[in-house]
């Protein structure tokens, strides 16, 4: 079993607790495409989903596929999500990191 998931947020979650559920929902799915496309590497790139007022942020700790990209714009796509395009991928930068590359 998989403990390592993916830290899971939206704006307005206290007044609007959907929003979490529909993550949960929208990251079953994108795993379940992962399983089947046979990617073991999709669960540990992942660092955090966010739903920002129905955009959904997708935060990977190292650069996914084109194909890993599209686990999330198929899912939120979908009925489980919020049924736009509204995704967008940013990579986790450790602030640690950052302020030794300045």
């Amino acid at each position: 079993m998989y403990l390592d998931h993916p830290k899971i947020s939206a704006t307005n979650s206290n007044t609007e607790p959907d929003r979490i559920e529909r993550l949960n929902r929208v990251y079953g799915y994108a795993v379940a495409l992962a399983d089947v496309a046979g990617d073991p590497a999709f669960l540990g790139k992942l660092s955090h989903l966010h739903d920002h007022k129905g955009n959904l942020i997708v935060v990977w700790f190292e650069a996914p596929s084109e194909q890993e990209k599209s686990y999330f714009e198929r899912s939120w796509q979908s009925k489980v999500g919020d049924e736009t395009t509204n995704v967008r991928h940013e990579l986790w930068v450790n602030s640690e990191e950052a302020q030794e590359q300045t």
